[in-house]
């Protein structure tokens, strides 16, 4: 049988629901409380008051997963990346108060790989879960000429609520108040064009050892996915008042991030010699060439997220958040100042280069 015109194009359909039937248990095992309906409908359905919600504010979030993408086609690893596709939308939410309540994703590709493709999708599936919102649906383009073969593209689209009373917005943040680091899984998803410039200037390959750690090559250690914040930091922005702001140390990393959240007339006053920088950074910092503040500029530094806190709420907060799980820094304090060059980092030449 003659195969269909669009298929001569270079869009298989078949070829699409191949792939909405090996996603849908993945979608499935994300299922939480307020989901309505099934993946595959025309739009999807989510109940917020079915969630728990009296009086909710809606907070929304869009992002990708920038060249990291192209790592791990490089690599042929697919299924992490979409761990951090979810974990650059939800921690974008949880700065604001929000708990993700469910997930949309776009992948592009100029012709669609049905393994390829599920695998990504499990990734995301499983960002899903470590966030606690539903997988609701999503778009597969399969775009020919758009594309390289093998190439493919992802975007992210998550949305949350939080109680309008419990609605962060850092406008309490005063001189004096702390500076918690959360310590970072790696290098998350910002500053890829530059780690990936840096490796290939080493004449290094993927699949080579890491110059610092034998026992593992780069890509395991570049691939690391994005840690999720929420299911630590949510049980206490929804019942306590004991955080005052939250940054999202992204693109921009610490510079850039933290004024982000702060009011006018404050500045953050960091010091580099509370928290050890991650050997990959060190590495990337020698080998590229790069200046102290271009690093705290450009990448996390190993420091994912910042929670601001009342000095005498230090002890509590670190506790609370120690026992969740997470590595917890004192790395700095909020200070009087103007808003230009807001962020200052001290003893970063004995403690990074």
């Amino acid at each position: 049988m003659k195969q269909s015109a669009y298929k001569e194009a270079g869009v298989d359909i078949e070829a699409g629901d191949a792939l909405v039937e090996r996603i849908k248990p993945m979608a499935k095992s994300t299922h939480r409380s307020g989901m309505m309906g099934a993946i595959g409908g025309f739009g999807s359905l989510f109940d917020v008051k079915a969630a728990g919600y009296e009086d909710p504010i809606i907070v929304s979030s869009t992002d990708g997963v920038g060249t990291k993408i192209r790592v791990a086609i490089d690599c042929k690893r697919h299924n992490s990346v979409g761990i951090d596709l979810v974990a650059m939308c939800v921690n974008d939410l949880i700065v604001q108060g929000a708990e993700p309540l469910f997930f949309l994703d776009y992948f592009a590709s100029s012709k669609l790989d049905v393994d390829v493709a599920a695998d990504v999708v499990s990734g995301i599936a499983e960002g899903c879960r470590q966030a606690g919102c539903a997988l609701i649906g999503g778009e597969t383009a399969e775009m020919p000429s758009m594309y390289e073969d093998g190439d493919y593209d992802l975007a992210g689209f998550t949305v949350g609520a939080v109680e309008r009373s419990r609605l962060l917005t850092g406008q309490e943040i005063q001189a004096g108040d702390i500076v918690l680091g959360l310590a970072a899984s790696g290098l998350h998803s910002n500053g890829y064009s530059l780690v990936r410039k840096i490796i290939k200037d080493q004449g290094l390959h993927y699949n080579d050892p890491l110059p610092y750690d034998s026992s593992r090559n780069i890509a395991d250690e570049v691939l690391i996915p994005t840690r999720i914040y929420i299911q630590t930091l949510l049980p206490i922005v929804k019942n306590t008042n004991l955080i005052k702001g939250l940054a999202n140390i992204t693109g921009g990393g610490l510079l850039e991030n933290i004024p982000r959240v702060i009011p006018d007339g404050l500045c953050v006053d960091l010091d580099a010699s509370t928290w050890e920088l991650p050997p990959i950074f060190r590495w990337l910092q020698q080998a590229g060439g790069i200046e102290n503040e271009d690093l705290a500029r450009t990448l996390n530094c190993g420091i994912g997220m910042v929670a601001i806190v009342r000095a005498t709420d230090v002890a509590t907060v670190t506790a609370q958040l120690t026992e969740a799980g997470e590595t917890v820094y004192n790395i700095g304090v909020i200070s009087e100042g103007a808003r230009e060059h807001c962020v200052k980092i001290s003893n970063l030449d004995s403690n990074w280069m």
